[in-house]
């Protein structure tokens, strides 16, 4: 790795620490941390509200006994449950429900609002803020996912 490269992983690492730390603040209030929210969002989107532990695990970058750990949590709060698949009954899938919904939704305008005031700050910030506003570029003349 050369000298550029470092610098730019290093301003990643820092950037992400830094809007991580603000979204976990935002969102203790609501019990949930940034893992147990980002595995509600990717249930909200998913087809009939549910994926495969395997598939939630890939979605956002934990490990299969992390997922399972989360999992066990949102289970214990009643806002996902657990099902298997009929064709293969060694799947295993985690289902949101209504409650996970209902706190996803309440809880997305703060997340939403706090990402953009984390990313805000940083692109003011000469260390990091050319990184902020490349990445936004970057995002303005991408197609948004859906």
């Amino acid at each position: 790795m050369d000298g550029a490269d470092r610098t730019v992983w290093e301003q990643v690492v820092g950037l992400y620490g830094r809007v991580e730390q603000e979204l976990a603040k935002a969102l203790l209030p609501h019990g949930v941390g940034l893992s147990e929210y980002r595995a509600l969002c990717r249930l909200v989107c998913a087809p009939e509200g549910e994926l495969r532990m395997q598939e939630l695990a890939d979605l956002i970058g934990l490990n299969q006994s992390s997922v399972s750990r989360l999992v066990a949590r949102l289970e214990a709060a009643g806002l996902t449950r657990r099902d298997v698949c009929l064709k293969d009954r060694r799947g295993v899938y985690t289902v949101i429900t209504d409650e996970g919904r209902a706190l996803q939704q309440k809880i997305a305008p703060i997340y939403d609002e706090t990402l953009r005031r984390a990313l805000d700050a940083a692109a003011d910030d000469a260390r990091v803020g050319p990184l902020v506003a490349a990445l936004r570029a970057h995002a303005s003349q991408s197609p948004t996912p859906g």
